[in-house]
């Protein structure tokens, strides 16, 4: 006989762990006992040896599907023979704190929904039925370790039936901590300037949304506006109301047979929508594409999602119609809304009902989008569904606490403990007061569930101006450690880097904007990437921005300074006046001031920016005149290029200048107009121009490689969610015989740029020590 005691580190906790151990220790006649250990399991088992090795082994392989064990450690006693008499579940301690998380939320699954829609069971057509392969982890705890009395179903003591099941160790909803049923559980109503009284509220709801209202539904992680997508007129109500009319609006569809029905559906996208973390999947609108143009206008691609919770699941069982619109409740910039009051409060005008509920949400969680590069996944936003499993950074820091703070706008924040980075929720727009308040807020609860007490490093952008990185000096001095700024790019090309696990390579970090180390707007760069350390090896030609960050919105600017070195000031002048003058918002008269600007080089900033190149390209084509959201132009670019083919073959210009490869932009955007006024058709005009940029950046790459002896090239940066793009660089890299890499497990945009800066500051401190 032999005593053993196991720590098992990893997601273990509110996936079902305990039970399974139980059940494993019953088979092979082991006694002792399992509990959670703060934020790890503790497992003393005594038995035969030969059952203790097998028990070590069927954890690891036999484990519960939502679990995830990232560390094993035995130790084995001195034998006490007799001291236990059985197996037990013991109460959680929180004597000892470890690095296990809790797992994120996931779909309700397939045992969940058929109780749910078996006539007769006691949780027939209940929308919050869960158990402990699935329903909100994330989204309703409050602190560890992770049981009923520290999450938001306190509230909810359980009824005789619940209790039962939740005591039992051989049921599925032990240890459940969302389990409730109709009795004991939350309930959900539809409210109007008061509660509608209803006998059944989310068939009522259903029967509105047919009817052509706007509703506003509070779900797992937050709250949704709900529209339907086959008539235009509840569309556009949604974006009169909301002030967005060209963003488009993510949808939820009932199964993937209707999806089929309007949008392409590869395997691979299939998997990811049946999926458990069941994300957005931004997919391509079929030939018989049905639904109203204005859920996506002007774009070959739509996101769609498959229902997560038994809420959605009821919803579309009272209705024929093939998807509704599913997007965030929040005014723009502000975090979506968890609160009853505010979400009626904020929604006045928006919704014409609310389908609510009383559970409270305790960390909201935006849905999760992704898309496919030819075949290849890609984040656009990770958050519900994946948030808070960590990325591994065991091989670079296993002592070290950083705080990482993003960058401004598209943030996520990151939390470096114990060799495991943990990557925020989506947190959003810090320039708006609610968002940075956010931002504090999910910052010390993500403290509290890991069990961090002190920071030894807080990490941010380069950008002085930033709300991100005053708040990082300000938590310097609240935890008393130093403050590391690390490059917009840098940071990008270091959470590639840990994607892959390269510790050199070439990037092409392409997106908007990013602060240079020299004070200049980056964004078109070609780095080699050495951890801590990055060289700037080569860029995108600097381009010239009259009015600054107007050029952003009103991409004519843009394209107006790209012409002028070429054209002159008059020629550019009747240019614009003859073709473009609608895209300036004030006429001939702004036409006249920019050009003056450009005369005298005068209230211009210079950019590299790869978004800044698109943006022009767009307005050049006559796709996009006004950018009204992020990335607005480069999207329908991309969209007008669909299906088109290189036609110009645009020859590409590189230079040098202060030391660095230069590609010239102008030269591709001027091959682009004169094309177009000779009448080739735009879907080829578009797709070459896409084409160019895609080779003048490999090129760049390639040469630096070259030059660095390095054969890794990858790509990061905004620019890199759009497919055609992508792929013609990965194209143009790998038939140079050098290796391409993009971003799999995080996010090509600023959602990981809070990973690269905790990657960067863990590689700095590494090296010193």
């Amino acid at each position: 006989m032999k005593t053993a005691r196991i720590l098992v580190q990893g997601i273990v906790q509110g996936v079902g762990f305990r039970p399974n151990v139980y059940r494993l220790a019953k088979s092979l006649e082991l006694d002792g006992y399992v509990r959670n250990l703060g934020n790890v399991v503790e497992i003393v088992v005594e038995g035969k040896e030969s059952n203790i090795k097998s028990f070590t082994y069927d954890l690891k392989v036999k484990k519960p599907p939502i679990a995830k064990i990232d560390r094993l450690e035995l130790e084995w006693l001195e034998n006490n023979q007799n001291e236990f008499t059985g197996f037990q579940i013991l109460e959680s301690s929180s004597n000892f704190s470890g690095s296990s998380v809790i797992p994120p939320d996931v779909a309700t699954c397939d045992h969940c929904m058929a109780e749910v829609f078996k006539t007769g069971d006691r949780r027939y057509q209940y929308p919050f039925t869960a158990c402990t392969d699935c329903g909100p982890r994330f989204t309703v705890i409050n602190s560890i370790p992770y049981d009923r009395e520290r999450t938001s179903m306190e509230k909810f003591p359980l009824c005789p039936d619940c209790l039962e099941e939740y005591q039992n160790p051989e049921d599925r909803r032990y240890h459940a901590e969302a389990t409730c049923c109709p009795v004991c559980g939350p309930e959900v109503f539809l409210y109007r300037e008061g509660r509608v009284e209803s006998d059944n509220p989310i068939k009522e709801a259903a029967q509105l949304l047919d009817e052509g209202n706007v509703l506003a539904m509070k779900g797992i992680g937050g709250t949704h506006l709900v529209a339907s997508t086959i008539d235009d007129l509840p569309v556009i109500n949604l974006r009169e109301r909301l002030g967005r009319m060209n963003q488009p609006f993510a949808c939820m569809s009932p199964d993937v047979p209707t999806i089929r029905s309007f949008a392409e559906v590869a395997d691979y996208e299939e998997e990811t929508l049946i999926s458990r973390n069941r994300p957005i999947v931004v997919l391509k609108k079929n030939r018989d594409y049905y639904l109203s143009p204005h859920v996506a206008p002007y774009l070959h691609n739509l996101g769609i999602m498959l229902p997560y919770s038994a809420l959605h699941h009821l919803l579309f069982s009272y209705t024929d119609t093939p998807a509704f619109i599913m997007t965030s409740a929040n005014m723009p910039g502000e975090p979506m809304l968890t609160q009853n009051p505010e979400i009626i409060g904020k929604l006045e005008g928006v919704a014409d009902y609310y389908l609510l509920h009383n559970r409270e949400i305790v960390n909201r969680c935006d849905d999760s989008v992704v898309r496919f590069r030819g075949g290849d996944l890609a984040f656009i936003r990770r958050s519900r569904g994946y948030v808070p499993e960590p990325y591994d950074f065991s091989d670079i820091s296993r002592n070290l606490n950083v705080l990482a703070l993003g960058p401004e706008i598209d943030v996520t924040f990151s939390l470096l403990k114990e060799g495991k980075c943990y990557v925020s929720q989506h947190i959003g727009d810090t320039t708006k007061y609610e968002t940075f308040i956010y931002l504090q807020e999910a910052v010390d609860h993500m403290m509290g569930i890991t069990r961090t007490a002190a920071i030894d490093l807080v990490t941010c952008d380069l950008h002085p101006q930033f709300f991100t990185t005053k708040l990082a000096h300000e938590l310097g001095e609240r935890f008393q450690c130093p403050v590391l700024k690390v490059q917009h790019h840098h940071a990008h090309a270091a959470a590639l880097s840990m994607d892959w696990g390269v510790d050199e390579y070439i990037c092409i970090a392409a997106d908007g904007v990013g602060y240079g180390a020299d004070g200049g707007a980056w964004g078109g760069e070609i780095l080699f990437f050495a951890g801590e350390e990055y060289e700037r090896m080569a860029s995108l030609m600097p381009q010239k921005m009259p009015g600054g960050d107007l050029t952003t919105r009103y991409p004519a600017r843009m394209m107006m300074a790209m012409f002028y070195p070429h054209y002159g000031e008059e020629e550019v002048v009747d240019l614009i006046k003859t073709y473009y003058l609608d895209y300036f918002p004030h006429g001939e008269k702004e036409v006249n001031i920019v050009a003056s600007q450009l005369g005298k080089n005068f209230n211009l900033t210079e950019t590299t920016s790869t978004g800044r190149l698109l943006d022009a390209l767009s307005v050049c084509l006559r796709i996009c005149g006004e950018r009204t959201y992020e990335g607005e132009c480069a999207m329908k670019l991309e969209s007008a290029a669909h299906g088109g083919d290189d036609v110009l073959n645009i020859p590409l210009k590189i230079f040098k200048k202060d030391g660095r490869d230069i590609l010239d932009t102008s030269s591709i955007l001027i091959s682009v107009l004169e094309k177009q006024l000779e009448g080739v058709p735009l879907r080829d005009l578009a797709y070459s121009a896409q084409h160019a940029v895609s080779q003048g950046l490999a090129k760049l790459a390639i040469i630096a490689a070259e030059k660095k002896g390095v054969n890794v090239i990858g790509g990061s940066g905004g620019v890199f969610y759009n497919e055609a793009i992508s792929m013609g660089i990965k194209r143009f890299v790998e038939d140079a015989s050098y290796s391409f890499i993009q971003h799999k497990n995080s996010c090509a945009g600023d959602g990981s740029v809070s990973l690269g800066q905790a990657a960067v500051a863990a590689l700095k401190c590494e090296k010193k020590s």
